[in-house]
């Protein structure tokens, strides 16, 4: 219907569909893609555009919409451009968009590079809402990851398809980790989205003369800016990683003292399903939805502590934070919608869930509620 209604009687509209079967060309096409529209398709308007069967794990493919400005050369210019796409390579599919004189959308599927017949022809018709945002279908092992081995996996097969060398040298920093299953009861997460965590986390230190460890760990941090240019399966698969990580830094200083970290799984799985449903709150998946529930071979937390705090004590904050920060992390602070969606999938998480702490106070009074939480959370302190 979007479609229709947005096409006059003289315009044109094109899809782009990504058919690769290897899921890291297929990341790697559709950021190339991306990319190239934005610069090349000046006079179009380049929209996201995906493709599923309702309630199919993993179905999901995306894609682009492509609407032109009904001008006849640029149309022809255009067409040339998007034809030398599907000749460059055979994982493109295309598709042309006309409306007739009835005002029915007609969709003619490209015929491969070198054959003038048209493959087929269907008419758009409207397609019932689905219950649940479909990019839901494609988080699990796409963006967010549940078990040590789906998260590496990923790093294989970059590896396989000959990308930077310091990228695969990471893919060997994973190898002789083992997984953890074993729950250390003095040993809780502490993981906040909004600024003033430092000074907390830093006096929870002092307090408690607790060990302080950040998540990703300095041993790859230095490798954050390669992956964060990198499409999503990598960069989540790197932070995810990363998390396993910091589990076998947490197991062993936890032996010797309390452990603090900054940022662990529920703040990597928070960014990645807000990013990935694109849409506002209501599109994310539902309360006591799978994608919120702790991977089962993860150490896991005696607890979780999601720091909020006034919309204009976050402003004041924020602009005196003077921190470099990832793309998300930018985003965060510039998109209302985005805030939203990752405190409100911080809100969702379960097993184990986050305890809310209202954070604008004085710094004082937050570290004195903050240490009664942990004293009523963690039976060895």
């Amino acid at each position: 219907p979007a479609l229709k209604s947005k096409m006059g009687p003289s315009e044109r509209a094109y899809s782009l569909c990504i058919s690769a079967q290897d899921r890291i060309l297929k990341a790697r096409l559709h950021a190339e893609y991306t990319a190239k529209f934005g610069s090349e398709l000046s006079n179009c308007r380049v929209l996201a555009l995906v493709s599923f069967c309702p309630g199919a794990t993993d179905s999901l493919q995306k894609g682009f919409l492509i609407q032109d400005s009904g001008d006849a050369a640029a149309s022809a210019r255009t067409q040339l451009f998007l034809r030398a796409l599907q000749g460059a390579s055979e994982h493109v599919r295309f598709c042309t968009y006309e409306r007739d004189e009835a005002g029915r959308v007609w969709q003619s599927l490209w015929a491969p590079e070198g054959q003038s017949e048209q493959v087929c022809k269907a008419c758009i018709v409207p397609a019932p809402e689905p219950h649940i945002h479909p990019s839901v279908l494609n988080i699990k092992n796409s963006v967010v990851f549940y078990r040590y081995e789906d998260a590496y996996s990923v790093l294989q097969e970059v590896s396989s398809t000959v990308v930077k060398l310091k990228i695969t040298n990471v893919q060997y920093t994973f190898c002789p980790l083992l997984k953890l299953k074993v729950h250390y009861n003095h040993v809780f997460i502490f993981n906040m989205i909004y600024s003033g965590k430092t000074t907390l986390t830093e006096s929870l230190k002092d307090s408690l003369k607790a060990t302080l460890l950040k998540s990703p760990p300095g041993c790859i941090s230095q490798w954050r800016k390669i992956f964060d240019d990198e499409p999503a399966i990598i960069r989540r698969a790197f932070y995810a990683l990363g998390n396993y990580i910091s589990a076998s830094d947490i197991a062993k200083e936890s032996i010797k003292s309390f452990v603090i970290v900054d940022r662990y799984w529920h703040s990597t799985a928070a960014y990645a399903i807000a990013t990935e449903v694109g849409s506002g709150v209501s599109s994310l998946p539902p309360c006591h939805h799978e994608v919120y529930q702790w991977p089962e071979d993860l150490l896991k937390p005696d607890l979780v502590l999601l720091l909020t705090v006034s919309p204009e004590e976050r402003v004041r904050r924020l602009l005196g934070r003077g921190v470099e920060k990832t793309k998300e992390e930018t985003e965060l602070e510039a998109n209302n919608m985005f805030r939203q969606k990752v405190e409100e999938v911080y809100r969702r998480m379960e097993n184990p869930r986050c305890v809310i702490v209202d954070a604008s106070p004085a710094k004082e009074e937050v570290l004195r509620e903050v240490l009664l939480l942990i004293r009523k959370h963690c039976s060895n302190l």
